[in-house]
């Protein structure tokens, strides 16, 4: 099996040199191993997407490959120069350089120095350790605008392991109150620890609408990925979706969309998954996605569709992110959350073309004013009639119920605090949940 180290390997080759202490002050040290001149090579762009662990060697050399043999930049907010040696030497990939920058402080991202490596660099990795530090540091300054610069104009291929490979979708789990488990998101999908961000960070190609997860197994993190899909799709109603690795697994995606799965299967038990919200049921909410309640997402046990590969060591087996349909080599899924459990069954490729029965639009409730200025709304049904609704304060505790056996209600929460709040109402058999906002 190829899980070599890189992160725990520290060597230092002729020509290397660290900017230590006196980069401290200034916010970041540097680790340099190869030629200093610039290089002058063209790379050709794509996203290596490391579940943890250790590399992938295969892995590691398509993201090389893709650099052109330039020079190679390594960030991180911890640790030292282990993945020096190993880019450099130990791969069989020639490259110009491979310098390893620790931010040490937010005062980094400040520095003309790492500003220029960045603009000069042809690959960049983000190694693991704590993405809340890679929010902090990188988002909102220079550094993801000069990221996101070399990702528009330049071909600039990135790449990151564990929490690298966190903050590399257009959504990220922030990690801002910590790490969370399946279990606590499951239970509670607004525990102070479920942290899924939407505010623009990175951008590459084909990750648009995409939240990853990593160290997909050690422990299970399926249910906390579902949480995230499910908290996106309620708070800001986008259909995000997934993408999720094993340890030692990699999704390496080129410029023509194809994602390729590197891992030892059949040696290994290296998995990777691709997760969407199941676009062939109409309306497809969360049954229940509040605070202080357990998920719950089942629509008849085919909530989300999921594509599963295993990685293999030359990454034959494939996932187009162009139409996220069609694959080779892996299985259809059908996944589900029920009473806080995952559930998951053989399924079929996903199909997003008209629904053979779709749900009536008049059979839709509608709730207006959302935002209300003073606290009232009006439900309305235009044909069965409303039954039990119940409104829910961000702590999960309810703060207005009613039988309302009737087409239309008034709910009235002009007395309760501004804020957001969560409806659930019967009509017609079906629950239907949605987010209101009291001004």
């Amino acid at each position: 099996m190829m899980h070599f180290s890189a992160r725990n390997f520290v060597f230092t080759l002729t020509l290397a040199f660290a900017i230590s202490t006196t980069a401290f002050a200034q916010g970041f040290t540097s680790f340099f191993t190869g030629d200093t001149t610039d290089a002058v090579a063209t790379a050709t762009g794509g996203v290596c997407l490391m579940g943890g662990a250790t590399e992938d060697d295969n892995a590691m050399r398509w993201f090389l490959n893709r650099s052109g043999g330039g020079d190679i930049l390594v960030l991180r907010a911890s640790g030292s120069d282990g993945y020096n040696a190993y880019l450099y030497s130990q791969l069989g990939v020639t490259v110009n350089s491979v310098e390893t920058i620790r931010f040490d402080s937010p005062g980094g991202a400040n520095s003309a120095y790492v500003q220029r490596r960045i603009q000069e660099a042809e690959a960049i990795w983000f190694a693991g350790g704590d993405q809340f530090n890679y929010v902090t540091f990188w988002r909102g300054n220079a550094i993801d605008s000069l990221i996101n610069d070399g990702l528009h104009n330049r071909q600039l291929v990135i790449g990151g392991t564990s929490a690298g490979m966190a903050i590399l979708g257009q959504y990220y789990f922030s990690a801002a109150n910590g790490t969370t488990t399946s279990a606590t998101a499951l239970a509670n999908p607004y525990a102070t620890t479920v942290t899924p961000e939407t505010t623009s960070f990175l951008e590459a190609d084909f990750m648009d609408s995409v939240i990853t997860d990593t160290h997909y197994d050690d422990p299970d993190r399926r249910g906390r990925h579902v949480v995230f899909l499910a908290r996106i799709l309620t708070d800001i109603g986008v259909r995000a979706r997934g993408i999720a690795c094993d340890e030692y697994t990699a999704v390496c995606v080129g410029t023509d969309g194809i994602a390729h799965v590197y891992g030892d299967a059949p040696n290994s038990d290296d998995n990777a998954y691709f997760i969407q919200v199941n676009c062939g049921i109409p309306n497809n909410m969360p049954e229940v996605c509040q605070p202080n309640l357990p998920l719950q997402w089942d629509q008849n046990a085919d909530a989300l569709r999921v594509y599963h590969m295993q990685g293999t060591p030359n990454g034959s087996q494939t996932f187009d992110l162009n139409d996220w349909k069609t694959g080779s080599g892996g299985i259809w899924e059908a996944w589900s959350v029920y009473n806080a459990s995952i559930f998951v069954s053989a399924s079929t490729e996903i199909n997003c073309g008209p629904v053979t029965t779709p749900e009536p639009e008049e059979n839709l409730l509608q709730l207006f004013p959302n935002p209300a200025q003073d606290g009232r709304f009006q439900l309305r049904s235009q044909s069965e009639e409303i039954g039990k609704v119940i409104i829910f304060n961000a702590l999960g505790q309810v703060v207005w119920e009613k039988n309302a056996s009737a087409q239309d209600q008034i709910i009235d929460l002009s007395q309760e605090a501004p804020g957001i709040y969560w409806l659930q109402a019967n009509t017609g058999g079906k629950i239907w949940n949605t987010k209101i906002v009291s001004n």
